[in-house]
């Protein structure tokens, strides 16, 4: 029994695998021949293997990044990173995290089927990643062995399809359609992002149709322009952190400006990789969907990881990165200010909660949206990330915490509701 659980663990955690079963259901589920049955299964198997390599190249980037602004400008304190503190989790909390990911999923299908919320949750690695997350805020406030577990499922299953629900109305408006479900847990940030963005600007006035003089007609690449923007901060922090810092720590020997100019360019590399799979995956999930809609789950909807808006607006992914992360850096000093546990912007939730905030309120508010959107969605995730720490438990104590707003919010929730009760 404990080999079955752990496959399927592997299995869920997987988002590879699942969106690949998933489109392999769906096209079963259309009788398609054994030829197109293979090639759409494989090929949105192989998307979201493409998109996980640049996503890593992307952290890896941003790693190399992080300690460099720490030694340079003297940032220290929390930095949250979810898979950080997943990892601390599953020394105690394993057992709860693999049954609350497992029976949650269930719980999303069931939801799904018989509610007018008809969102399957596909990222895979965000159930896990909130089933730990639930794991230790329902541990902390009191509750243990079957009922955390099963409190813990149902909240999963719920946030599986309540979430994706509350943004559907600005993700018509990044795609254009409503097949596709935005599935990833910094939902508050880009419904908020959302919101400001039809407050502040007009949508026809986007990012994407920003004019450049000529001599920064470079900058209508966005991957270029991803790749300069990334080498000029990757230069500042090399120089503001010293030769001898980035030569003897990070780059193995190699220049530190070459090393500088090498990192931004590979970050700008990731993104390249990042949108190609994101191509690849939607050209065959949203088909293979069909039959799971017709046959399985009538209307159903793909709710897939936040990389699946980029491609709708690359500058703003851009823009909405860099305003998010400057807010996180005015963040941290506000907290210094008011003697609350700092919390130094950290790079992958800035970046891909950010971007994907940015594309969210371009979509609404084109330039100014995209600006102020994600700049509020780098103060929320940046505060929140302080709230959380005390309904972490001895988590709390790790140096690290969740980087993504619907995790806060839900185990600040969650900390609140037990105090009244206790």
């Amino acid at each position: 029994m404990t080999g079955i659980l752990k496959f399927l663990v592997d299995l869920l955690s997987v988002p590879a695998i699942l969106v690949g079963v998933t489109a392999l259901v769906g096209l079963l589920a259309q009788r398609k021949s054994f030829s197109d049955v293979l090639v759409g299964t494989f090929k949105a198997f192989l998307g979201f293997l493409i998109l996980g390599a640049g996503a890593v190249t992307l952290i890896g980037s941003l790693d190399a990044l992080g300690p460099m602004l720490e030694q340079g400008f003297g940032i220290r304190g929390v930095v949250p990173n979810n898979e950080a503190i997943v990892a601390l989790a599953q020394q105690t909390l394993g057992r709860e995290t693999a049954l609350i990911m497992v029976l949650g999923f269930a719980v999303n299908i069931l939801l799904a089927r018989f509610t007018p919320l008809k969102y399957i949750w596909l990222t895979g690695h965000h159930s896990f990643y909130m089933a730990a997350m639930l794991s230790a805020t329902l541990g902390t406030a009191g509750l243990s062995g079957v009922v955390l577990i099963v409190v813990g499922a149902i909240l999963l299953g719920l946030m599986q399809v309540l979430m994706p629900a509350w943004v559907q109305p600005y993700m018509r408006k990044v795609t254009g359609t409503d097949d596709l479900a935005l599935g990833h847990f910094g939902t508050l940030g880009y419904w908020v992002s959302g919101f400001i963005g039809g407050l502040v600007g007009d949508p026809a006035d986007s990012t994407e149709k920003m004019q450049f003089p000529k001599s920064l007609g470079f900058l209508r690449d966005s991957i270029v322009a991803t790749g300069v923007v990334m080498v000029i901060i990757m230069l500042i922090a090399a120089i503001a952190s010293g030769a001898t810092y980035v030569q003897d720590n990070l780059s193995g020997g190699q220049n530190f400006l070459v090393y500088a100019i090498i990192q931004g360019a590979t970050f700008a590399g990731g993104v390249a990789v990042v949108i190609y799979g994101v191509r690849m995956i939607v050209a065959e999930i949203v088909p293979a969907f069909k039959g799971i809609s017709d046959r399985i789950v009538p209307e159903a909807k793909p709710a897939l990881d936040c990389p699946v808006t980029f491609p709708y607006a690359p500058n703003a992914v851009l823009i909405g990165f860099l305003s998010s992360f400057v807010a996180g850096i005015i963040s941290m000093f506000m907290m210094r200010a008011v003697n609350l546990t700092v919390i130094v912007p950290g790079l992958v939730p800035h970046f891909f909660v950010g971007g994907t905030a940015g594309v969210v309120g371009n979509a609404t508010g084109g330039r100014r949206g995209a600006v102020i959107g994600a700049f509020v969605n780098g103060i929320i995730i940046s505060f929140l990330a302080a709230f959380l720490l005390p309904g972490m438990g001895q988590l709390g104590f790790a140096n690290t915490t969740f980087g993504d707003s619907d995790f806060q919010w839900l185990g600040i929730l969650i900390t609140a509701v037990a105090n009244l009760i206790k």
